[in-house]
């Protein structure tokens, strides 16, 4: 049979199932389809081994030159700007000297430097989409400002908990606590932000569960109110603290 078509090679070059019986037995005794899918597979190794997940850096204009040159593409980037008057180059698909077997031959790694290119690019192409979503949504995260561990009260030892301060690019702070081990009770917890000279505290709600999120009032100086607590409420109609801690910790910044 003839050789493969240089898309399906770019395709099996990817690892895609495309191939047939016929296909692949012939690919296994053509020594000119081999190093093809070889060089492709090449591509595609360094292609993928090579982006940074977090990190895009723009190619040099001569790269895209060359694949605009090797693709005979017009009016593309860089190269769309070179001045008209350059003398021509002669065609190197079909050089005058060759003798008439000859050009179907050199035409072949041509064609296969082409394919090269054009897988390349497409690569690069789906790589720097994929980086910079990652990057775009690295940038939405919230960032941890301050953390805490809270340690259990007398009365519960055999409680611990964790805090996270947690603020986004617009400056909303939240803190996400989780809770593990509290004494069982028909009384509610709450979650409150303390002043460290412990004249004034903060409830931001009611703990449901073993963790939970808690809005931080915009304007609460957390280098003051840097103690995080938790603690049994009774179901008293009295929003004071019941002096029932469960955990306490101090925030620690980043």
């Amino acid at each position: 049979m003839s050789h493969l078509d240089p898309e399906q090679l770019a395709l099996i070059a990817l690892g895609e199932p495309v191939a047939s019986d016929e296909e692949r037995e012939h690919l296994a005794t053509c020594a000119d389809c081999r190093a093809e899918v070889s060089e492709l597979t090449h591509a595609v190794v360094v292609a993928r081994a090579t982006v940074d997940e977090t990190v895009l850096d723009a190619p040099p204009a001569r790269v895209w030159d060359g694949i605009v040159a090797e693709l005979g593409l017009t009016g593309v980037g860089a190269a769309a700007e070179a001045p008209a008057s350059r003398d021509p180059e002669p065609d190197a698909d079909a050089p005058a000297s060759l003798p008439p077997e000859a050009p179907a031959e050199a035409a072949r790694p041509r064609r296969r430097s082409r394919w090269i290119w054009a897988l390349a690019a497409s690569l690069a192409l789906v790589l720097a989409i994929g980086a910079g979503v990652w990057v775009g949504i690295g940038m939405l995260r919230p960032e941890a400002i301050a953390t805490a561990a809270l340690a259990a009260f007398p009365d519960h030892p055999h409680a611990e908990g964790t805090a996270v301060v947690d603020e986004s690019r617009s400056g909303e702070r939240t803190l996400t606590v989780t809770l593990e081990g509290d004494a069982q009770s028909s009384e509610y917890r709450e979650v409150w932000l303390i002043r460290n000279d412990g004249g004034a505290l903060i409830s931001l709600g009611v703990l449901e569960g073993r963790s939970g999120s808690f809005a931080i009032p915009d304007g609460v100086d957390l280098s003051q109110y840097d103690l995080v607590d938790i603690s049994f409420e009774p179901v008293d109609g009295n929003p004071a603290h019941s002096g029932d801690s469960i955990v306490r910790g101090r925030l620690t910044f980043a």
